[in-house]
């Protein structure tokens, strides 16, 4: 038992190394957490802490699922691993994380920017699973651009509040 457990901690990923894997989780957790960081300063329900478990989660699917489809399940007629998939599975998750946080009081909808940037997390732990942190990085900038400059935009307008 001992000796298949070495086994297990001591082999490589077959697909993605552990050393990329690593890094791809961990530019999942920075990524997110400019998110989070900025919806824990406006003292929203959802801050630092949910945006990076989001990414984290949508990017290990994506590196499980990578993991799974190298597995041998059988002929190739009987193998079932759709990169599509493992995206509407998490993005059915987060959308149902993001329900949870955007509530009505008083007859006022409200957390619906952060429900939104949730599932925006989830797609950034997507690219970086996928290994897009390119483009993930750029979804983190025009998103954090978004929301401090927009809050501006909506301050002068007298909106910001409603």
């Amino acid at each position: 038992m001992w000796e298949q457990l070495g086994q297990e901690f001591g082999g490589s990923f077959s697909v993605v190394p552990a050393s990329i894997a690593f890094v791809r989780l961990s530019v999942a957790v920075v990524l997110a957490a400019i998110v989070g960081l900025e919806r824990e300063l406006q003292g929203k329900p959802a801050g630092l802490r949910t945006h990076i478990l989001v990414s984290v989660a949508a990017c290990l699917f994506v590196l499980v699922g990578r993991e799974l489809s190298a597995l041998d399940f059988g002929s190739s007629g009987e193998q079932r691993h759709d990169p599509l998939r493992m995206i509407e599975a998490v993005t059915a998750g987060v959308a149902f994380l993001a329900a949870g946080v955007i509530f009505t009081s008083r007859g006022r909808v409200q957390n619906v920017t952060t429900g939104a940037s949730l599932w925006l997390c989830g797609a950034i732990g997507l690219g970086c699973g996928a290994g897009s942190m390119v483009l993930a990085a750029l979804a983190t900038v025009v998103v954090v651009v978004v929301l401090f400059v927009l809050r501006q935009v909506e301050k002068l307008l007298g909106t910001h509040d409603r």
